[in-house]
C-alpha cells in the first residue's frame, strides 16, 4: 500500500506499507529508512525474506522517491528526516517498532533512538556510522558539478560494490541513484557532512545491531568498533568487502543478520 502523510513543517512525505502475515496474526512492525540518493525501492530484495514474519514500512526520506522535494529556500536538516519518521510510527499506530537505517538512513535511526526512545524497540544499522563529518564526502561535490551525477557514480562505483556484484544491479543502482536532483543531493550530503554524534552514542538504549563493511572508506571502517563500545547494547557484525553498498550487494547476509538479531532481542 502506497501513502503520504503531511509532515509538521507541510511537506509530503511518501511511505509503501506490506503486510503478508497471516490475517489473524499480530505481527512487529519493521521500518526500513534507506540511504542518501536511495528510495523505498532500494530493499526489494529483503522484502521476501522480512514478510514471511513482519509488517514492513519503507519510508521516501524527504527529497526522495516520491515525497516532496524542499524547496532551496526551505530549512532542511537531519532533525526535520528525524521528525518525519516519528510522525510515520505515531501514524502507524504501533507504539514502538524496530528501525532499520542504511548509511544515511542510519544517521536518521540513530537520531530516532536518541531523541524519541520509546519509538524503537531495537535498532539494526547497516554502514551508518554517526554522521559524514570525518568522511571524504565533501569532495564528491565538485566532481559531480563538474561531469554530473551518474557520471560520478560511475567513476565511483568501486566504493559502493565489489567485483561480485551483479553488472545489472549496479547498473541499476546507478540509473536510480543518478536520478535525483543534484542541487538537492549536494545540499543533503554537506549538512550530513556536518555531523558527528558519536559522543551522544550512550543515550540509545535498546538492542542495537551494526552491520558493517570492514574495509570500507566511505563511512570509515575502525568508527564501528568505537560504536560498538559507545551504545550499551550492541552486537557488531563485518562484512568483509571495501564497498560501502552493503545492503545492496550482499542482501541475504544482511537480512538473515536482522532477522537473527530479532529472533533474540
Amino acid at each position: 500500500m502506497h501513502s503520504t502523510f503531511k509532515s509538521h513543517d507541510g511537506l509530503e512525505i511518501a511511505y509503501h506499507v506490506d503486510d503478508f502475515t497471516p490475517p489473524w496474526a499480530k505481527p512487529e512492525t519493521v521500518l526500513l529508512l534507506h540511504p542518501a540518493m536511495g528510495n523505498s525501492t532500494r530493499w526489494f530484495s529483503w522484502m521476501p525474506t522480512l514478510l514471511h514474519k513482519y509488517r514492513v514500512i519503507r519510508m521516501d526520506l524527504r527529497g526522495h522517491g516520491n515525497s516532496g522535494m524542499p524547496a532551496e529556500s526551505d530549512p532542511f536538516s537531519l532533525d526535520l528526516l528525524v521528525q518525519d519518521a516519528s510522525q510515520l510510527i505515531d501514524l502507524a499506530g504501533e507504539g514502538s517498532v524496530h528501525v532499520v537505517g542504511n548509511s544515511a538512513g542510519g544517521y536518521v535511526a540513530q537520531q530516532l533512538a536518541i531523541q524519541h526512545p520509546k519509538q524503537v524497540g531495537t535498532l539494526a544499522l547497516y554502514a551508518a556510522t554517526p554522521g559524514l563529518k570525518h568522511s571524504h564526502a565533501p569532495t564528491w561535490i565538485p566532481k559531480i558539478k563538474e561531469i554530473g551525477l551518474k557520471p560520478f557514480l560511475a567513476q565511483t562505483i568501486h566504493e559502493r560494490f565489489d567485483d561480485t556484484a551483479d553488472p545489472e544491479l549496479v547498473q541499476w543502482f546507478i540509473e536510480q541513484t543518478g536520478s535525483n536532483d543534484p542541487a538537492f543531493i549536494t545540499r543533503f550530503v554537506l549538512h550530513m557532512c556536518t555531523h558527528d554524534f558519536m559522543d551522544e552514542l550512550g543515550k540509545i538504549q535498546c538492542p542495537t545491531l551494526i552491520v558493517a563493511a570492514g574495509k570500507e572508506s566511505i563511512g570509515h571502517a575502525d568508527a564501528y568498533a568505537e560504536m560498538q563500545k559507545r551504545i550499551p547494547n550492541a552486537r557488531l557484525q563485518y562484512i568483509d568487502t571495501a564497498a560501502h553498498n552493503i545492503c545492496d550487494g550482499y542482501p541475504q547476509r544482511c537480512v538473515q543478520y536482522l532477522m537473527d538479531f530479532l529472533s533474540k532481542a
